[in-house]
């Protein structure tokens, strides 16, 4: 059966971003991500997992000015100086919120930058970032965009991410691979999933058109998720969907489209779904 973590970017968004937390592990949650945890202090993220029973599985690197319309920065060949400052920021954050992966977004690609000055850059990016995080003991992630949602984006397809692997030449180099976004983008599904397993170190979900929860739109989500089972993933799958009736009201496809129950939420001195933690 597959591993759920609650996306809390985009999930129990009627809640103040730390209050997320608890709710995620009252709806029977055992992981979460999001996107971004830099504008908190990360003690008090730390609190909060810690508090709910939480695994923190991933969040991304510093992307340059999200609210600006900015989506990564380790394409950007003049951006590369506070590409690095940004891996040592995001490594004091993972270390403090005991996660093991982080992703990097590429963003899009500049205007008037050459093909082959993009290329040199990312590669460079990837390969100094995958040696700081190798070092602190977390596995770094690229992730290909559907160039729909958000055009020009400069990584975009699965075999363009093997291909980027291959040319960094790293062993703590590995592919996200977002169901949503490879269904908008290439289709095949399965045999992509297949093909590039082995490099796959984390997925996440939502349904297309819409980006709404599974079974609002056109994947066959219980077949897949079987698939998934049958190729042996056991990683994450990341809930990053935009719940289209309230995330708690929604959740009822984990129970209809894998045919098992969620794990219950346990009690707790705090009043919480709290399940066993690992000492980090």
């Amino acid at each position: 059966m597959p591993r759920f973590a609650a996306n809390l970017t985009m999930l129990f968004d009627e809640l103040d971003f730390l209050d997320r937390f608890g709710a995620a592990a009252q709806a029977g949650f055992r992981g979460v991500e999001f996107q971004f945890p830099y504008a908190l202090p990360k003690e008090a993220i730390a609190e909060r997992l810690d508090r709910a029973g939480l695994v923190q599985v991933l969040h991304n690197l510093p992307a340059g000015d999200w609210e600006h319309g900015e989506r990564g920065i380790a394409c950007h060949p003049e951006r590369i100086g506070e590409f690095q400052d940004g891996v040592g920021c995001a490594i004091e954050y993972a270390q403090a919120l005991g996660s093991k992966q982080l992703n990097c977004l590429a963003g899009i690609a500049p205007h008037g930058v050459d093909p082959d000055t993009l290329h040199k850059t990312f590669v460079a990016n990837l390969r100094f970032a995958a040696g700081k995080l190798g070092e602190a003991g977390i596995r770094l992630l690229i992730e290909p965009v559907n160039t729909w949602d958000i055009p020009g984006f400069y990584l975009n397809r699965t075999a363009q991410a093997a291909e980027l692997i291959e040319a960094v030449d790293s062993d703590n180099l590995f592919i996200q691979y977002d169901i949503y976004h490879a269904q908008r983008m290439e289709g095949e599904l399965g045999n992509t999933i297949a093909r590039f397993l082995p490099k796959i170190a984390h997925m996440q979900l939502a349904d297309t058109p819409g980006r709404n929860e599974p079974g609002t739109g056109e994947i066959n989500f219980a077949w897949l998720f079987a698939h998934i089972d049958r190729l042996g993933y056991d990683g994450w799958i990341g809930c990053e969907y935009r719940p289209a009736a309230g995330t708690t009201n929604g959740l009822g496809w984990i129970d209809a489209l894998v045919g098992r129950e969620r794990p219950r939420p346990m009690k707790t001195t705090t009043g919480l779904s709290r399940p066993a933690r690992k000492a980090r």
